[in-house]
């Protein structure tokens, strides 16, 4: 796996603080810093996701890939998956997360409370590298709502 990052501030676009990540699978994504009032020179223009905001989104994507195709393997008729990443952050630089939790809404027909329950916890014990990678220095928490349709 692979990605290059380039800053595209000196190109003299709107944000003097934007990033343009290029992924070895041929997507891209656009970052772009805070904006910083003492300094706007610093800052960014608030135009795109922050790189730990986008940290945040792709470990939500990961576990809920994972929750669904669990649950799809168990031919279970799961018609809807979302999870809310609610993260707290250091004071203080490195503003590292401290504490991530993750509150899951699953949706769908006859699907047993226990194995919802038990594909999160597959996806957070075996599956999810990045949740996995996460936990090593954060604390992570998951909770779950069943919507029966």
């Amino acid at each position: 796996m692979e990605c290059t990052v380039t800053w595209t501030g000196a190109l003299a676009t709107r944000s003097g603080m934007g990033f343009v990540a290029e992924t070895g699978s041929g997507h891209t994504l656009v970052m772009d810093g805070a904006p910083d009032a003492a300094k706007p020179e610093n800052g960014g223009q608030n135009l795109a996701p922050r790189p730990l905001e986008t940290m945040l989104a792709g470990t939500g994507g990961c576990t809920a890939y994972d929750v669904v195709l669990i649950l799809k393997r168990g031919r279970h008729d799961v018609q809807g998956c979302t999870v809310k990443l609610t993260a707290e952050r250091a004071e203080v630089d490195p503003k590292v997360f401290t504490r991530i939790n993750m509150h899951f809404t699953v949706t769908g027909k006859g699907i047993p409370e226990a194995v919802v329950e038990r594909a999160i916890a597959m996806s957070h014990e075996k599956y999810c590298s990045a949740s996995i990678m996460l936990a090593k220095t954060v604390e992570i928490t998951t909770s779950f709502d069943l919507i029966a349709v």
